[in-house]
């Protein structure tokens, strides 16, 4: 169990530290993945950046993923919940729709705190605060792939060991702290897994523009718009 994000983000941070990788860009996943990632960014010094994604989940059990969506027009479908739940092509879409709404809105909210890193020829390590089916984590690592990343790792508190091997074809490595033989949801392994809010998200951003500053810039450059 973590007691909460900050314990999780310092605990995987323990962990990522000890691994060698050059250059790396830190990229939490919106919302819950930040705090997480930003524990992680300061343990090894590196910058911190969001990549938005946006998870589709089946109407009838939003919890449960049928695909995902990000930055750059990744798109992630997984045919087998499709075809297990009987969602339809018009019914996906909706989904797909409504998600690329919320996409865009924080797209812009977020990159008005922090512009959006260079990840070209950058060791980018895609941190969330826990993974399930892997499809949010899956369409994180396609964006990196397609912004120029030399290699992608994906680092996460907890995840069931069959989603961390599926990942191992999006990416180098799967750093994972905890792979419950009964996972059942992200959730349970925490004891406070309230909702992050986007304010706190913008407050870390914040924290993590200055802690750069204050070390004399960002080991990356800015993407231009």
């Amino acid at each position: 169990m973590f007691s909460d994000r900050v314990d999780a983000g310092r605990r995987l941070g323990e962990l990522v530290k000890t691994r060698l990788f050059g250059s790396v860009v830190v990229v939490g996943l919106p919302r819950g993945g930040v705090p997480v990632a930003f524990e992680v960014a300061r343990a090894i010094g590196a910058p911190l950046d969001v990549i938005v994604v946006r998870k589709l989940g089946v109407p009838s059990q939003p919890e449960v993923a049928m695909g995902a969506i990000g930055e750059g027009g990744v798109r992630v479908v997984d045919q087998e919940v499709v075809t297990a739940a009987r969602v339809s092509d018009a019914v996906f879409a909706e989904v797909e729709q409504m998600e690329r709404s919320e996409l865009a809105r924080r797209v812009a909210l977020f990159r008005r705190v922090r512009p959006r890193l260079s990840l070209y020829k950058e060791t980018v390590i895609v941190v969330d605060d826990g993974i399930a089916t892997g499809s949010t984590a899956r369409a994180a690592c396609q964006v990196a792939a397609a912004g120029g990343a030399s290699h992608v790792i994906v680092a996460t508190p907890v995840a069931p060991r069959s989603v961390v091997d599926e990942l191992s074809d999006v990416a180098e490595e799967v750093i994972c702290l905890e792979m419950p033989a009964e996972f059942v949801a992200v959730g349970r392994w925490y004891s406070d897994f309230r909702q992050t809010r986007d304010e706190e998200v913008l407050e870390i951003l914040r924290r993590s523009v200055e802690v750069s500053s204050s070390r004399g810039g960002e080991s990356t450059g800015q993407e231009t718009e």
